[in-house]
């Protein structure tokens, strides 16, 4: 594909952003597993439905789902766990429109920092959390298996004026 031919498309609007239903997690598990070499099981995104704690939202293009974010905000922090996109659906907003709905959710419940591991290869995912003002503030060596890989640890502050 002529990546020059792909950038003068006009970009996709984003889809619509909800909380997820049990009746999502076939898709959830679906992306999941096309999206990391070792995927979270299908048990941990259906204890994320029930748990009062995390935040479970999916990205929705008409009836499909095309991407999750998973996130949790404890006594003013907070903590993206878990963020894919489908591949077909990547590179037109999906993403950043996840992370910026899980954004807004931490700063509507007062977190003043929020943390999430990125895989060091990642250079798309780190590019997302850098517009979006996270930085590095450590590294977990050999965090990541198949393969073994250090996992960069990003912290994104509150803005002042009490926005996310």
């Amino acid at each position: 594909m002529d990546v020059r031919c792909r950038s003068a498309e006009p970009p996709l609007a984003p889809p619509g952003v909800r909380a997820a239903r049990s009746d999502d997690l076939p898709a959830v598990v679906a992306i999941e597993q096309a999206s990391f070499s070792d995927p979270w099981p299908h048990q941990a995104f259906a204890d994320s439905l029930v748990d009062p704690i995390r935040r479970f939202l999916v990205a929705v293009e008409g009836a499909e789902v095309v991407g999750y974010v998973i996130a949790w905000f404890v006594a003013g922090q907070g903590e993206i766990a878990n963020i894919a996109v489908a591949p077909a659906s990547r590179g037109r907003g999906i993403g950043a429109a996840l992370l910026d709905a899980a954004l807004a959710d931490g700063a509507s419940q007062g977190a003043t920092a929020i943390y999430l591991e990125v895989r060091e290869s990642n250079h798309a995912a780190r590019a997302l959390y850098a517009s979006r003002a996270f930085l590095e503030v450590g590294r977990r060596r050999g965090y990541y298996r198949r393969p073994l890989e250090d996992a960069i640890v990003l912290r994104r502050d509150a803005e002042p004026g009490g926005r996310g």
